[in-house]
């Protein structure tokens, strides 16, 4: 007579302790939260869109670098080589206008206000990404870029600008679900009735007067918004990487706008994770510098310790909106407050420890904690 197969013993609480935990993110693309599995073993990969450097930061701004700093931080507390990328969109119609009107080059305002948003970030405790590039850095990938994209026939020239044609690829509109006839020119898209479809967006920018430019095959000019991204993240990632991150702002048309040139130009392309954050309201609007209703980085921690500010964009999910309110961030200031004289109640009952070496070891396990905000990952992650 055959055994039976004997049942394996149960897990027992130790085994499950030590066994790794499993990290579930919720992938935009497919609207379901998915076991994150890296493409390689080991390895993450990360691209977080950043910041046009053209005045101070927002507390908006800090809502998106300080999640994906939670997250950054949490693959590396899992042990993961995390190769993440957070890049600088140098070159911009709102940064021109900005130098113009304050009578100073591209380059210097936006040199400017990149080291004041590193500064930022610094306050805030967000880690530096591994890479942070300036597209103007990368103008020859761009190109290289949009030359194959044209190559494929998913784009065309016009008097010295380059449309990328969504006819021309049928997964256009995939990520954000929209439909075509929903595209209306605007969110630095032009109306231009020399488009094949009002829906083409631009690769590349023919040189106006007073703008700067660079040489290209279709003249002088400058990068569209979107090729940027696909370009940058490209060159330090490769064609296929783990995460793609941003605020939910950036679903359309930046982000869907990425995969279509992505894959048009490769079409193995692939981001096995998108990720979106959500805003920071004020008065139950979008904070945006674009309707003068933000405070910048700057204005809150002149008022209220740096800490307080991660800490109050920390207590809500990082999917959902935030409100703003003086109420919300004194009670995050008391909070922190709280945490910093635990930390220095717990240097005194363990100081009796000195001599054995667990002060230094236990205290700065608890300030680690506290700073990267892992002590908060149940509600920051999904």
């Amino acid at each position: 007579m055959a055994e039976e197969a004997q049942a394996p013993p149960p897990t027992t609480v130790a085994e499950e302790a030590q066994a790794p935990p499993q990290l579930v993110l919720l992938n935009s693309m497919t609207k379901t939260k998915e076991p994150f599995q890296p493409r390689v073993e080991g390895k993450v990969s990360m691209y977080v869109c950043g910041v046009t450097p053209y005045d101070f930061s927002h507390i908006g701004h800090a809502r998106a670098y300080v999640a994906f700093d939670v997250l950054y931080r949490y693959l590396k507390f899992l042990g993961y080589e995390v190769e993440y990328v957070r890049n600088f969109t140098d070159i911009d119609d709102k940064i021109i206008k900005r130098a113009n009107e304050r009578g100073e080059t591209v380059t210097s305002l936006s040199s400017r206000f990149i080291n004041e948003f590193l500064l930022d970030m610094t306050e805030l405790q967000c880690l530096p990404p591994t890479h942070e590039p300036r597209v103007t850095d990368h103008i020859e990938h761009i190109i290289e870029l949009i030359t194959k994209i044209m190559e494929n026939g998913k784009a065309y020239a016009m008097e010295g600008d380059v449309y990328f044609s969504v006819d021309s690829f049928p997964e256009y509109l995939s990520l954000s679900g929209r439909k075509l006839d929903q595209n209306q020119a605007g969110a630095r898209v032009a109306f231009d009735t020399r488009k094949r479809n009002p829906a083409d967006f631009a690769l590349w920018k023919a040189a106006k007067e007073g703008e700067p430019f660079w040489d290209s095959p279709w003249g002088r000019g400058r990068p569209g918004w979107h090729i940027e991204c696909s370009a940058m993240s490209a060159h330090y990632l490769g064609h296929v990487f783990d995460i793609h991150g941003g605020g939910k702002d950036l679903i359309f048309p930046h982000h869907e706008n990425e995969l279509a040139q992505s894959r048009a130009a490769y079409p193995d392309s692939e981001v096995k994770c998108w990720m979106h954050n959500g805003f920071v309201n004020k008065d139950d609007k979008k904070m945006a510098k674009s309707d003068n209703n933000f405070f910048t980085i700057r204005d809150i921690i002149a008022l209220y310790h740096p800490m307080a500010l991660r800490f109050f964009l920390m207590r809500t999910h990082y999917r959902s909106d935030v409100n703003h309110s003086d109420k919300a961030l004194e009670i995050a200031s008391d909070r922190v407050y709280y945490i910093y004289q635990t930390l220095y109640d717990c240097e005194e009952v363990l100081a009796v420890y000195r001599e054995e070496g667990m002060l230094q070891e236990r205290t700065s396990s608890l300030r680690y904690l506290m700073e990267s905000g892992e002590s908060l990952l149940p509600r920051a992650l999904p």
